[in-house]
C-alpha cells in the first residue's frame, strides 16, 4: 500500500503577504514542493486550518483538522524567488504524545522515531513521521503548557511550519527585519533561522538550510 503523503495545507493567511516575502502564488494557493499551501480565511487560534492527505485509513487523527485526498501527487513547483524550495515539516503539539502516536499510526501514518531529547523550547519528546518529502513532527506540551492548558485530555493541534531553503541566507534576507538570526540547528550540519511575529503571519514559521551531504 501507498504511504500517505500531504496533498494540501490550509492556512489563515493573506496571500499579499506571503507574495511580499517573495513566494510566487497562482489564486491564492503557494506551491510548496508537492504540496498546495491555500491561503485565505481565518481560523479561530490563527493558523493551520487543516490539511489534505492521500492515502489515509482513516481521518481521525488526535484532533488534527484532517479530510481524505484522492488527487495524483503533483510535479514539485520548484525553487521560489527567496530560496525556498519546499516545506521540511509540519509541526503540531499534543499534551500526550503516546496517545497521538497511536492515532496517527491508526490511521496509516508510520512512525520513522521519538527522540527522547528536549528541544530548546522544553519540550520533552518529539515523534516523527515521514510523509512523502515532509515530515510531521509531533511534540509533547512541556508539563507546565500541559497544566496551562487544562490537562491531557485535549486533542492534539497544529503548530506551525519549517521551510527547506537552498540559500538561507537569500531566503532570511527576503523576510527583511522579520527574522532572527541565524543558528545550528538541532539536525546536525544544518542551519535555521525563526521568522519573528513582526512579519504578521498566522503560523509559526522557520527556515532551514538543506542537508549537509555525509
Amino acid at each position: 500500500m501507498a504511504a500517505p503523503t500531504i496533498d494540501e495545507l490550509e492556512l489563515a493567511d493573506d496571500p499579499d503577504r506571503w507574495a511580499s516575502f517573495g513566494f510566487v502564488l497562482d489564486g491564492g494557493v503557494c506551491r510548496l514542493g508537492s504540496v498546495d499551501v491555500r491561503l485565505g480565511g481565518s481560523t479561530p487560534n490563527g493558523t493551520i486550518a487543516g490539511w489534505a492527505l492521500r492515502d489515509l485509513d482513516e481521518t481521525e487523527l488526535d484532533g488534527l483538522p484532517t479530510r481524505r485526498s484522492d488527487r495524483a501527487i503533483r510535479a514539485a513547483a520548484g525553487e521560489h524567488p527567496n530560496g525556498v524550495l519546499r516545506i521540511d515539516h509540519v509541526v503540531a503539539m499534543s499534551p500526550a504524545l503516546d496517545r497521538t502516536v497511536a492515532a496517527l499510526e491508526g490511521a496509516g501514518l508510520s512512525l520513522r522515531r521519538i527522540r527522547e531529547q528536549p528541544t530548546p523550547a522544553g519540550a520533552p519528546r518529539q515523534a516523527f513521521f515521514r510523509l512523502g518529502a515532509e515530515i510531521l513532527e509531533v511534540v509533547q506540551e512541556p508539563p507546565q503548557a500541559v497544566a496551562r492548558g487544562g490537562g491531557p485530555d485535549r486533542p492534539a493541534h497544529f503548530w506551525g511550519l519549517a521551510f527547506l531553503s537552498t540559500d538561507l541566507e537569500r531566503t532570511a534576507a527576503a523576510f527583511r527585519e522579520h527574522v532572527g538570526d541565524i543558528r545550528p540547528a538541532v539536525q546536525p550540519g544544518r542551519r535555521i533561522v525563526t521568522v519573528k511575529r513582526s512579519a504578521g503571519l498566522a503560523v509559526p514559521l522557520a527556515l532551514m538550510s538543506e542537508d549537509v551531504p555525509r
